[in-house]
């Protein structure tokens, strides 16, 4: 009771400090990004999380770098119960554009079918951002051509027969900077996918949705392999803040449980029978 209790008042206090660094963001010259093509942030998000929705909005639009468009993707049934206070976003660069529901995925699917030669900067809405958050990527994207680039990532395993252990098993939210098969970008902290890492295959709804269709990572993973691509984490440990009474539909409560049970592993299990294991 007392662990729990202190649990909560620190992350009662860490969304006040978050929130507080939020609303006193005031950012006069953003950097330009010059990667040579657009920078795009896309996130997508529902009903559920709209009363949580705008300070994240808010992280994503006051960055220390200009990203070319910043791109809520909703379905229409969404899109109609869209409230003022997040549809007045767009007078500070918010553009809100309608897409099928394809579920977590429409934070990038949509976003890579409307720009496909676009560096695309994926984020969560459950979660703030710091104002460093995109130029770090595009940094590390500049330094490390050919990657996704992650400020989250685990280190998967692999068993004797170049299969993936189950995800339980995986070194979670690694620290440091590294690069390789090994590394999976984890979308919470977001993912800055360059043009072209992404196999052909990944907008494929007739794929995903049948193969994983609530576990995007997974599948992005697989297409960044399939491509002969591999992911770079940014460099140290991210604690995820979470808005209080923004998880009631996260897909956490879907993709996490026992070992060769959840989620994840239903997912790793269904590629690896669609495409073979991932490669080495």
């Amino acid at each position: 009771m007392i662990a729990e209790a202190l649990r909560a008042f620190k992350h009662r206090l860490r969304t006040r400090r978050a929130l507080a660094e939020i609303a006193g963001r005031h950012i006069a010259a953003p950097a330009a990004h010059g990667l040579g093509a657009e920078l795009i942030v896309s996130l997508t998000s529902y009903a559920g999380r709209f009363p949580t929705l705008v300070p994240t909005l808010h992280s994503l639009l006051r960055q220390d770098m200009r990203a070319d468009r910043t791109i809520l993707w909703l379905t229409e049934a969404d899109r109609a119960l869209l409230p003022p206070g997040i549809a007045a976003l767009t007078a500070e660069g918010l553009e809100i554009r309608t897409t099928p529901d394809l579920r977590s995925y429409k934070k990038i699917v949509p976003a890579l079918l409307a720009f496909p030669q676009a560096f695309i900067a994926t984020a969560d809405d459950d979660v703030p951002y710091p104002a460093h958050w995109l130029s770090d990527m595009v940094r590390v994207a500049q330094s490390h051509p050919g990657c996704t680039v992650a400020h989250r990532a685990h280190r998967l395993g692999w068993t004797g027969d170049g299969t993936l252990t189950p995800y339980e098993s995986w070194e979670k939210n690694i620290d440091g900077t590294a690069e390789g098969p090994e590394i999976f970008a984890t979308g919470v902290g977001g993912v800055l996918y360059p043009p072209g890492i992404l196999h052909p295959d990944t907008t494929r709804d007739d794929l995903f949705m049948r193969l994983c269709p609530n576990a995007d990572d997974i599948w992005l993973y697989w297409m960044t392999r399939r491509a002969g691509h591999v992911a770079c984490h940014v460099g140290p440990k991210v604690r995820v803040i979470e808005w209080p009474r923004s998880q009631g539909g996260s897909l956490r409560l879907t993709n996490l449980g026992a070992a060769g049970q959840n989620g994840n592993d239903r997912a790793i299990a269904a590629l690896t029978a669609h495409y073979g294991p991932p490669p080495r």
